[in-house]
């Protein structure tokens, strides 16, 4: 029996929709509760990676969609560090800006780390701050990393039990691999965390209840490494040797012996999109009181 899908799109819909009624009554407020407040967003967007414009761009149209105002920076691949930072300070002082997003990669003479740090812990929409880490590892969350984030509401959605589950995570990114293992740690998951140098990588999958793959390998996770009616999810996202997109996991294979199963594309990536616009919603929220 092939395994249910988790349909991430569909979910995202949800969310967004959810989001947009929020955002209104965000907007509907009266005067004695503070007035009206209008949940804003600011990307910046360094150089000219065409992956990075069209992740922009639709992080952008969903703002719009549900109500967020946005706004977009668009600065040469030649902007200096010094220039950038001094961007983030403006955007951390304007009170009509709640989330400010730097999409990454930066060029390579701008230090990631050091802008990130330079973000208002309060306005880190991406959820990378070390403050934010930190609150996350203390089980206190401020902002949750978003495509991870997306992932905990998918297996929420999928009926997904997790306390007292063995959940493997194969990725030990800052993007996606540790914060999702200390999301799952939270819910009461026993947590494996899986990388480049672990031996034996079957060894530890098939015992997952839970599998998350995040590495950027094609296909990686095949049919015989997966525990049967296991739930898996497929963080990545890349080109195969046909062009099309796939994940980490060979879907085809996999999808016969997994209980549930996320599909590439449709699957986390409409997730961490949408968990962009809770997370900047979220921010309004609290600064609104």
């Amino acid at each position: 029996m092939s395994a249910r899908l988790i349909d991430g799109n569909a979910l995202a819909r949800s969310i967004r929709d959810d989001v947009a009624r929020r955002v209104a009554a965000l907007a509907a407020r009266p005067a004695c509760a503070g007035g009206p407040v209008v949940p804003g967003l600011a990307v910046v967007l360094v150089g000219e990676d065409a992956a990075s414009a069209v992740y922009v761009r639709n992080k952008v149209k969903d703002c719009g969609e549900v109500g967020i105002a946005s706004t977009l920076d668009r600065l040469p691949a030649d902007t200096s560090e010094a220039t950038l930072l001094a961007r983030i300070a403006e955007l951390n002082a304007d009170t009509k800006v709640h989330g400010i997003l730097v999409q990454l990669p930066l060029p390579q003479h701008i230090d990631a780390h050091r802008v990130i740090e330079a973000i208002s812990p309060a306005k880190d929409a991406d959820g990378f701050h070390v403050g934010n880490v930190g609150q996350l590892v203390v089980g206190r969350p401020l902002f949750r990393p978003c495509t991870p984030y997306g992932v905990m509401r998918m297996l929420e959605h999928a009926g997904t039990r997790l306390d007292g589950a063995e959940a493997v995570v194969i990725g030990r990114s800052n993007i996606v691999g540790k914060p999702q293992a200390l999301m799952l740690l939270a819910a009461g998951a026993t947590v494996t965390i899986c990388h480049s140098r672990t031996k034996d990588l079957a060894a530890h999958t098939r015992r997952a209840d839970v599998l998350v793959a995040a590495v950027g390998r094609p296909n990686l996770v095949t049919a015989d490494m997966v525990k049967p009616g296991a739930t898996v999810i497929d963080v990545g996202m890349n080109r195969g040797a046909d062009g099309k997109l796939c994940g980490d996991v060979d879907f085809a294979g996999v999808r016969e012996v997994a209980g549930a199963i996320t599909p590439v594309p449709g699957g986390v990536g409409p997730m961490t999109r949408a968990m962009l616009l809770v997370n900047t919603l979220e921010a309004a929220e609290r600064s609104a009181g």
